[in-house]
């Protein structure tokens, strides 16, 4: 099983890149999963580029296949301006409308305060929304706040907030069906041959 985690954070270390990692986990706990982190920072030219040109070079290319193939994503970004950040939604403009749908999602994201925590529900569900892909009821908001002061601890909310949205996200990866199989295309001339009576 696949499990990609997309994170937009911009700076090195980031609180959006450490909430994803919380993720992805707190998913791997509960099912046994290969994971991919994908930095967009690390390809934000790669991206603007391909709106230019219109085609992904090899490296974004590769990122977009990880992500459409991927058997669930958790994708992380950080608020900005009450929404999530330009170089988040770049990565997804990029990618077909219709590549995510069915693959379940668990959406999160980080900010300095916990008012912009409604951008997950008015800005980040709704992206998903159109983009067909089952993203878990429960999203998870991260504030500068609930980051504790000891080496590895959560202030009170954020643990258990993690827990339940990651046990959405391996519920739903348990119970996936297997991606169906091509099926076999037939000329049509074939076709054809096999309903003539035989003489």
């Amino acid at each position: 099983m696949k499990l990609v985690v997309v994170t937009a954070g911009l700076t090195q270390p980031s609180a959006t890149r450490l909430l994803a990692d919380r993720l992805a986990e707190a998913v791997t706990r509960q099912v046994e999963a290969e994971v991919r982190v994908i930095e967009l920072r690390d390809l934000a030219v790669d991206i603007a580029n391909n709106f230019v040109t219109g085609f992904p070079n090899g490296r974004l290319r590769a990122a977009i296949e990880a992500v459409t193939e991927a058997d669930g994503l958790v994708a992380v970004t950080p608020i900005f301006s009450g929404s999530y950040s330009g170089l988040f939604k770049s990565f997804f403009d990029v990618i077909d409308n219709a590549a995510l749908a069915g693959k379940p999602v668990l959406i999160a994201a980080t900010g300095g305060t916990a008012r912009h925590s409604l951008a997950l529900e008015h800005a980040l569900r709704p992206l998903f929304a159109y983009l067909r892909a089952v993203v878990v009821p429960t999203a998870v908001y991260a504030a500068a706040e609930d980051w504790g002061g000891a080496s590895d601890a959560f202030t009170d909310g954020l643990g258990p907030r993690i827990a339940r949205a990651a046990d959405e996200l391996a519920d739903l990866l348990r119970h996936r069906r297997p991606k169906a199989e091509t099926e076999e295309i037939v000329p049509f001339e074939e076709q054809l041959a096999a309903l003539r009576p035989l003489s």
